[in-house]
């Protein structure tokens, strides 16, 4: 039965819209099979845009496909900002990246285990008690 719902992290689609990313080509194979909601946060929205900031233009094609809703942008809540603050501590080893953070809060309110990503962080991240379920390192690695 296919995935009804993920969230992505910045990797796949920096990945997907960046034709030199060594991950190029997984990106585009996983975002041409999957079939499913893909929710993200504003923040991984605003590492996307920073790190295709060398060309306009393809900032654009990202902008264009939120346009189209290709991907869903959850909102944070204010009831998130506790949750995030209680992450921030107790991942400090690593240290906590708001924007990860914002997908492990979002998975906590959305009830999703299921993580597009290529960061090796959400290995050591826990939501609801459980690891996450990477569906996008099940795809080709570079």
């Amino acid at each position: 039965m296919p995935l009804k719902r993920a969230l992505i992290d910045a990797g796949p689609l920096i990945a997907y819209y960046d034709a030199g990313d060594k991950w190029h080509a997984a990106a585009r194979k996983f975002m041409e099979n999957f079939r499913g909601q893909l929710i993200t946060s504003e923040p991984i929205v605003t590492e996307v845009m920073w790190n295709l900031k060398a060309d306009y233009r393809v900032q654009n094609e990202f902008l264009a496909d939120l346009q189209k809703e290709t991907f869903t942008i959850e909102p944070l809540a204010v009831t998130d900002f506790q949750y995030l603050s209680q992450l921030n501590e107790k991942y400090q080893d690593l240290p906590g990246d708001f924007a990860d953070l914002s997908i492990v809060a979002l998975s906590t309110r959305l009830k999703i285990l299921d993580v597009a990503s290529i960061d090796g962080d959400f290995d050591v991240y826990r939501s609801l008690g459980k690891t996450f379920n990477h569906v996008f390192l099940k795809w080709e690695k570079p």
